[in-house]
């Protein structure tokens, strides 16, 4: 089999990537792995050749929080914020893919790019599978916005909430995608791949009986994209207690040097160090005694030995902080990030505000609830309960898109191989 995986995004999109471009070349296949420009790298220094498609997912970031209309009061201005950075890149990244398209069998995407993957998908006729870390289709259960009273808005209206989200997604993306014509090819096959525990949304596995749940899929046990551990900070954990673990991925921060400073005193209030992760909010490095602050950690290795993980509730992060049985305070800035916070909250896992609301007093009061007894022996007992082989089972299925064929051998007069 012959495959393109095309994952645009961050790196927390491009990880499950790469980690399933790992699984299929041990299977054998052939991968050719597209990533977002500014992620290639990233790939490769993990033992992964990739090429770029689409547009920088760093510099798009950086547009999405330098727009003011995301801040907006107005719902209106808000929406059209989002559909307006939806549509960036998309033309760009389909015409990549249509030239890295021929020669290959199998076209698999994350829900980021989903809709460019699909127009590439029709023109050339490959079939498809969409890896989806959250539950986009539209559903009775989950609920559309990410709020106490969100939680009251009847199962059937959620629904078609949720299917006109998706329609004015569509729409948005009409503009872009209308440059290719609409002469296409029926899709051979397609697979909704879910990548996430369902069961942190209580009613929706009833709702979605063909498509394949896959628990722990970003954070395989036997495939995380820690890299090697980094001495420096082994050493400085090993050198106190249990710190407060401190990060928020892709995403920017308005005052790196104000955050930072507000989480010291949180900290120091509790007797706890910090470790901070710092991602691309562009922090300096630092290693003293009560606080380390590095670029990135290998979530698998860390989360472990850590007391409270704060985060943003990427879906990879929150799955990571789930499989190590740590307990969560889920910071969130947007896109699924509010409605990871609010299935764990609803399931005494974590708690969760909105990043813009983080204060030194909430944060502690936050980390106090979290720090309840009965928070750590329920997310210990998800842990224990956590599937190892999510990896594995999304190749199963990417798999099944393609049957394999073998070349029907040579027989000789008396119908023996040759």
């Amino acid at each position: 089999m012959r495959a393109l995986l095309a994952f645009t995004g961050s790196r927390g999109d491009a990880q499950p990537g790469i980690l399933l471009a790992r699984e299929l070349l041990a299977r054998g296949h052939s991968v050719t792995l597209a990533l977002s420009p500014n992620l290639v790298d990233f790939a490769t220094a993990h033992g992964i050749p990739a090429v770029g498609f689409g547009r920088d997912s760093a510099e798009l970031l950086r547009t999405q929080h330098d727009d003011r209309r995301f801040r907006s009061p107005s719902p209106r201005q808000r929406l059209r914020a989002v559909l307006d950075l939806q549509r960036r890149g998309v033309a760009e990244a389909v015409r990549d893919l249509l030239a890295l398209a021929p020669g290959h069998d199998v076209l698999v995407t994350g829900m980021a790019g989903e809709e460019a993957a699909e127009k590439a998908a029709r023109r050339v006729g490959l079939p498809l599978a969409a890896v989806h870390f959250f539950p986009i289709h539209p559903n009775r259960s989950v609920p559309v916005v990410p709020t106490a009273w969100g939680d009251r808005i009847p199962g059937a209206l959620n629904r078609r909430i949720w299917s006109g989200l998706r329609w004015a997604r569509d729409a948005a993306l009409a503009e872009p995608l209308a440059e290719f014509g609409i002469v296409e090819h029926p899709l051979p096959g397609r697979v909704s791949i879910q990548a996430y525990d369902i069961d942190l949304f209580p009613g929706l596995a009833a709702e979605l009986p063909e498509r394949h749940p896959i628990t722990g899929f970003a954070v395989d046990a036997d495939g995380f994209l820690g890299g090697p551990a980094d001495p420096a900070l082994t050493a400085w954990l090993d050198a106190g207690p249990a710190p407060i673990y401190v990060g928020f991925g892709s995403m920017a921060v308005d005052d790196p040097a104000a955050l930072v400073a507000m989480l010291r005193t949180v900290c120091a209030r509790r007797g706890r160090r910090l470790l901070l992760a710092a991602g691309w909010a562009g922090l300096e490095p630092e290693l003293s005694p009560e606080v380390a602050i590095v670029e990135q950690v290998d979530h698998a290795a860390v989360f472990g030995r850590c007391v409270a993980a704060v985060h943003h509730g990427g879906a990879g992060t929150t799955a990571a902080a789930l499989r190590a049985g740590v307990p969560q305070v889920i910071c969130s800035i947007q896109a699924d990030q509010p409605y990871w916070g609010r299935a764990l909250a609803r399931l005494g896992l974590a708690s969760t505000l909105r990043a813009a609301e983080l204060t030194a007093d909430r944060l502690t009061a936050l980390l106090d609830r979290v720090a309840d007894p009965e928070v750590i022996a329920r997310a210990t007992a998800y842990a224990h309960a956590f599937p190892r082989r999510g990896v594995a089972l999304a190749a199963d299925e990417v798999e099944t898109l393609v049957p394999l064929t073998f070349p029907t051998p040579e027989l000789d007069h008396a119908g023996r191989p040759l």
